[in-house]
């Protein structure tokens, strides 16, 4: 019984994560939001380079500008940091821009 309830606890901490977002500004056309992620995993496993703490964090901002009536501009990027990692020499190991664009909208094409 206790082996069990152990699995189910460890199972749902490898699932449990938590996004949120906010806009931090919106006014005449122009929009920028914030928004974040936290997961938490942890990984048991007798391969050891899969064995272990997985949990990251992201945060990113996302954001659009009317530039007329025509056309907006709009763009997103996105940060993760590890956090698995210590405050020495790996301190910035696997700390990436996850995602990053910028574009052009033409309201006649889509």
């Amino acid at each position: 019984m206790k082996k069990s309830t152990l699995a189910m606890i460890l199972s749902t901490l490898t699932l449990a994560s938590a996004a949120q977002a906010a806009e931090i500004y919106n006014k005449d056309g122009n929009k920028l939001d914030l928004y974040g992620k936290v997961k938490a995993e942890h990984y048991i496993s007798d391969n050891a380079s899969q064995d272990g703490d997985k949990s990251y964090t992201r945060i990113g901002f996302k954001g659009q500008t009317q530039i007329n009536d025509l056309m907006t501009g709009y763009g997103q990027w996105e940060y993760q940091y590890n956090v698995n990692n210590s405050e020495g020499s790996d301190a910035n190991n696997g700390n990436k821009t996850r995602l990053g664009f910028a574009g052009l909208k033409f309201s006649q094409y889509g």
